[in-house]
């Protein structure tokens, strides 16, 4: 009778082991899951804060290079003006004296 009452309290603390284990091993997979989480929020928040830091170098470049590109086209407008203001006055010159002749 001893040996049924030590089988049966050995078999419930056995059981009682055995539930522990898997209420431990619930819970560190429920943390897992939540640090995962956290983490993939954490690189998605650094991605997104990349992009954008991306986008604003990207648009400062941009407007850079399209200033330069303004400045050089007024450049070259302005020199090709010089060019031509010369030509300019002889050619109408020539189209005078040739009309009158």
């Amino acid at each position: 009778m001893e040996l049924i009452k030590k089988i049966k309290q050995a078999e419930a603390e056995a059981q009682e082991i055995v539930e522990q284990a898997k209420a431990q091993a619930a819970a560190e997979a429920e943390e897992a899951r939540k640090q995962r989480a956290a983490a993939q929020a954490e690189a998605g928040q650094a991605r997104r804060k990349a992009i954008a830091a991306a986008v604003a170098e990207a648009r400062s470049q941009g407007q850079g290079e399209a200033a330069n590109l303004k400045v050089d086209a007024e450049a070259k407008r302005d020199k090709l003006r010089q060019e031509t203001e010369g030509k300019i006055g002889a050619a109408v010159d020539r189209v005078m004296s040739y009309l009158k002749g």
